[in-house]
């Protein structure tokens, strides 16, 4: 039997936790979800500088590539920003290439330049990394020579990549990786935008920098055939694009495709263009976070 000491002690218990509230559960904000952002970076030679510069304006306004794709030199500026370098390194770098570092002249049927020298160039800038060991996901559009087919140089070195991915027919000599001889990306792949998608691209932000068919042609025999190929590749450079999310096309076309000397232009209006479409560029990932969320 309960004594009276104890009963009233018990009741005094019952009675407090009977009139003492429920507190409700912290509530856990949950985090927007993220996606996975692709820069896919078209071909052009020299006028290729204009990724430099969208590169830096795009990274100051906090918009970073998960996944980098290019064709040609798409493929040697996407190749280093791969290798873990912003945009403001990136710029201070491509000032400083010195245009006769990239020349190995030889005498062939098949190209006067052997590019042994643009993998070197490429494979200095990133530290000696291979394609698989940069921080960011990386692919250099190649085309292969014997059956023509669209190849994503996915793992391996990393100058020789971009080489193959810019070794322009009857100016580089084709490359050969296992067995396989390679030539410039943009025979099949002018913005490799399908190859970002590949990689598993939520977002694609495309940039264009194409020699387009319309006004004056620039003279020189790399221009004449820079826009030629251009030319031939229309069909496959609209497939590509229309696979975008934003595109984004510097006004480059008066530079010539060896104009080296006009890299700060270059750098300039990819800088300007990136300016102008960064409302789009920022309103295609709020809408995929919505889109997100919502579902």
């Amino acid at each position: 039997m309960l004594s009276v000491r104890r009963f009233v002690a018990l009741s005094l218990l019952a009675g407090l936790a009977a009139c003492t509230t429920p507190t409700s559960a912290p509530v856990v904000q949950q985090p927007l979800p993220k996606p996975k952002l692709a820069f896919a970076l078209g071909g052009g030679a020299a006028k290729g500088f204009a990724h430099v510069g969208v590169i830096r304006v795009l990274e100051q306004n906090g918009i970073k590539a998960d996944i980098v794709t290019g064709t040609s030199a798409g493929s040697i500026v996407g190749a280093i920003y791969a290798s873990g370098v912003d945009g403001e390194a990136l710029r201070y770098r491509a000032m400083r290439i010195n245009e006769d570092d990239l020349k190995d002249f030889t005498f062939s049927t098949s190209g006067f330049l052997k590019g042994e020298k643009l993998a070197a160039l490429v494979n200095q800038q990133v530290d000696g990394k291979r394609i698989e060991q940069l921080p960011r996901k990386f692919g250099a559009v190649v085309t292969d020579l014997d059956s023509g087919a669209r190849v994503v140089l996915k793992s391996g070195d990393t100058g020789t990549a971009a080489r193959a991915s810019a070794a322009i027919p009857n100016v580089f000599q084709p490359v050969t990786i296992n067995g396989r001889r390679y030539v410039d990306g943009g025979l099949v792949s002018p913005v490799p935008v399908m190859a970002a998608r590949e990689m598993g691209a939520d977002i694609v932000i495309a940039v264009d920098i194409s020699a387009k068919p319309t006004g004056k042609a620039s003279s020189g025999f790399l221009s004449l055939l820079d826009r030629s190929l251009n030319i031939m590749n229309l069909t496959a450079l609209n497939l590509e694009l229309k696979q975008a999310d934003v595109v984004l096309r510097p006004a480059v076309l008066h530079i010539g495709a060896a104009d080296f000397d006009e890299r700060a232009s270059a750098i300039a209006e990819g800088e300007k263009v990136a300016k102008a479409m960064l409302p789009q560029v920022k309103a295609a990932i709020d809408n995929w976070v919505k889109r997100k969320r919502a579902a």
